[in-house]
């Protein structure tokens, strides 16, 4: 809806392999490691602490873009970002969907506005990933007002460091999910992936392996990511995504051992069916439940599979932008996170959902900070 960096590393080949690189935080290690039977990308956790990872949802950059609104609310974004960051220091950031609003952006190469929303966690040295929500490349929709007095606005493309020349100047061209991606993964930091060819156009389709301190090719749990579409196709997920997962979860986690968690933009209807009817009250938790479940079009597998899964411990969402609770499904936790950006719809408080991992016992803990540094909606999922 509306939404201590190490050595130098690129894409080789993209359904081979991936260049070893290590890339080392204060607060934790990250490596590629593409052997058998473990995730090509592996997450260490931070010896006796533990793995904190923040969610950025819906920042919605571009949004309004040729006026002067919309420029500020970008800015009013980064802002609200810093300040998770500096109150949180999370050891990964997911950018759950709806980086940018592609439909009001007016320039060919929209990934600038996407590399200004990711620089608070790049300036930091903080590793992120990326999938892909409705709008990241949604094709530019016309403003009625620009055909009628005083008609079509001057044109200002973003001020930007990065090697653009301008030559083209602003158009109305979208940017693809491949080209979104092949850049957010040119930058270091980045452990987003394009994913399996034959998974395309559905394109944010990966796994990354959080390892333990002590033994780094032990596993402590899988954070799996899926496309869950919207913009230049279906709102879905799809069968072939469905089989991916499967055969992705035989291979590296054959016996369910390992805690598996999921992450996605579009809502599945099974969040419908868990949708606190008005106020949120236990077992759900959060603090905000102001609109409908806007749920992908259809259902193809993905929910039968995951609850057939002892492994699945939660699934986190975002596109719901006054949606911020975590309910019970059977055995899972169906969460949203919460809207982080001042571009889209509404005008609720903007934060940011918080995973924190702990190893021995297992758990996984959740809570929600607001961009004043407010606390809320602490669950153990």
């Amino acid at each position: 809806m509306e939404t201590h960096e190490g050595g130098k590393w690129k894409m080789l080949l993209p359904l081979l392999f991936l260049s070893l690189v290590s890339t080392v935080r204060s607060s934790s290690a990250l490596r590629f490691r593409p052997v058998c039977g473990v995730a090509e990308r592996q997450v260490q956790m931070p010896e006796g602490a533990a793995f904190k990872i923040g969610l950025f949802a819906d920042l919605h950059f571009g949004e309004d873009a040729w006026t002067e609104w919309g420029p500020r609310q970008d800015l009013n974004s980064i802002n609200v970002m810093n300040s998770v960051l500096q109150h949180e220091n999370p050891d990964l950031v997911i950018y759950l969907g709806d980086v940018i609003t592609a439909n009001n952006i007016m320039i060919a190469n929209a990934s600038l506005y996407w590399d200004q929303a990711i620089s608070p966690v790049r300036n930091r040295g903080i590793p992120w990933v990326s999938v892909f929500g409705n709008h990241d490349d949604a094709a530019f929709q016309w403003p009625l007002e620009w055909f009628s007095p005083p008609g079509i606005p001057p044109i200002h493309c973003p001020q930007t460091t990065t090697s653009y020349s301008g030559d083209d100047e602003c158009s109305f061209k979208g940017t693809g999910r491949l080209e979104l991606m092949s850049n957010d993964m040119k930058h270091n930091g980045s452990f987003s992936s394009y994913g399996p060819r034959n998974l395309w156009p559905s394109v944010s389709n990966y796994v990354i392996q959080v390892s333990s301190p002590h033994y780094p090719p032990s596993p402590v749990a899988f954070l799996y990511f899926l496309d869950s579409g919207g913009g230049s196709y279906p709102e879905l997920i799809s069968n072939d995504q469905v089989k991916w997962f499967r055969q992705k979860a035989e291979e590296i986690n054959p016996d369910s051992r390992v805690p598996e968690i999921v992450f996605w933009h579009i809502p599945s209807t099974a969040y419908k069916v868990v949708a606190p009817k008005f106020d949120i009250r236990k077992p759900c938790v959060g603090s905000i439940n102001k609109e409908s479940v806007a749920a992908q079009e259809v259902e193809t597998g993905i929910m039968d599979l995951l609850l057939n899964r002892t492994s699945v411990k939660a699934i986190f969402v975002g596109h719901n932008h006054g949606l911020d609770w975590c309910c019970p499904y059977n055995k899972l936790w169906l969460c949203y996170a919460r809207h982080t950006g001042y571009g889209g719809y509404g005008d609720w408080p903007r934060g940011a959902r918080i995973l924190q991992i702990n190893e021995t016992p297992f758990s996984l803990h959740s809570w929600i900070r607001m961009e004043d540094g407010q606390v809320h909606s602490e669950v153990i999922l």
